[in-house]
């Protein structure tokens, strides 16, 4: 699979997962999670002193390969080595980028996504410290914000990212927001 044949997919509303045999897969949902970059973006309060004392640092890029295996390690994992070497070839190329914590010199958390032009794509997350998916997804956020995107697409809902404001768009609406976020020109690092 070539990158721009791989680019393209993604830009038409698809996305691409590994099934139970590792077999690579292209995938498309009725109803698409989006994490909201407006202020309907919220996250645990929980949250705040930790995220005021700064105990995380930001990076991006900074071990892509690392953020990548370490959304990889679950039980169950949509990862394949397959899609791991794609995502990989994706990063060479300057498309797919890593938003990580780090917390006392170590990775402690991240998120792997996708971005073309507007649009992130949110592939994965992880942590191996309590609380740096969400420190980096808060920080993701403002991120992209101050870049002037337009859509984080977290592609499938869950109670985890609804905490943050989460919401599900039909096909339709996702296709149009997605063309929408094609036309900007956004540098993401």
């Amino acid at each position: 699979m070539d990158t721009a044949s791989i680019i393209q997919g993604y830009a038409h509303g698809y996305f691409l997962m590994a099934d139970d045999r590792g077999q690579l897969g292209w995938y498309t949902s009725r109803k698409r999670a989006l994490i909201p970059l407006d202020q309907r973006f919220h996250y645990p309060k929980s949250l705040r002193p930790l995220i005021n004392q700064e105990r995380f640092s930001v990076a991006i890029n900074r071990d892509f390969k690392a953020v990548c295996s370490g959304c990889a390690n679950r039980d169950t994992t949509w990862i394949s080595s397959d899609l791991m070497n794609v995502y990989l070839k994706l990063h060479h190329a300057g498309w797919a980028h890593s938003f990580e914590t780090w917390y006392d010199g170590q990775l402690a958390g991240g998120i792997l996504g996708i971005v073309i032009r507007g649009a992130f794509i949110g592939e994965s997350m992880f942590y191996q410290v309590p609380n740096a998916s969400k420190v980096a997804m808060v920080k993701l956020v403002e991120h992209l914000r101050n870049r002037n995107f337009l859509l984080f697409d977290a592609q499938l809902q869950n109670p985890h990212l609804a905490r943050f404001g989460a919401y599900l768009v039909n096909d339709k609406e996702y296709n149009q927001l997605l063309q929408k976020s094609l036309a900007r020109h956004c540098v993401f690092s």
